[in-house]
């Protein structure tokens, strides 16, 4: 059993925790964490979701993350979900954006990993992941458009990474 803290839409804790799988009350929200990995050699890092999965079955996202747990913050759960899924073992996260989707009673937590290791070492989550790639971000760009790509992932990273492009064009 999955515990949970809940928090009301402004992210203040109401002192008691939801049961992944329960229906979360109206007005209450659970953290989830999104990690965005760039590789130091500007590529980003790509998972393709296990096609078991209920949500997504075989599709691409840009990020490692998920629910954070009770107890954890935002940012010691995207620590653990970086770990869990890809095997990456980070010393900082830096945060990206904080969302609040009232359709999914969730907060989102976005954070980018700057990662410097090595392309290959990355260890896939069974049940989770079962492939990954690295993409530049023009590549990456593009193929956010592609319907193998999960939609929310753009829907939360599109902003940031249009904001790299600007940047890069400068």
């Amino acid at each position: 059993m999955e515990l949970w803290d809940a928090y009301d839409v402004r992210g203040n804790s109401l002192e008691h925790t939801l049961i992944r799988g329960e229906e979360v009350p109206a007005g209450e929200y659970h953290l989830v964490a999104d990690i965005l990995v760039r590789h130091t050699d500007g590529s980003f890092l790509l998972t393709q979701r296990d096609p078991q999965k209920p949500a997504f079955p075989g599709c691409w996202e840009l990020s490692a993350g998920g629910s954070v747990l009770a107890g954890e913050t935002a940012l010691s759960g995207a620590m653990r979900e970086l770990r869990e899924e890809t095997g990456i073992q980070a010393d900082a996260l830096a945060p990206a954006f904080e969302i609040t989707w009232p359709g999914r009673h969730a907060i989102y937590h976005g954070y980018v990993c700057r990662y410097a290791g090595d392309k290959e070492a990355i260890t896939l989550q069974p049940g989770e992941t079962v492939a990954y790639r690295w993409l530049t971000l023009p590549e990456l760009l593009a193929f956010m458009n592609d319907p193998t790509f999960v939609a929310t992932s753009r829907e939360r990273w599109g902003v940031y990474l249009n904001t790299l492009k600007e940047a890069e064009l400068k």
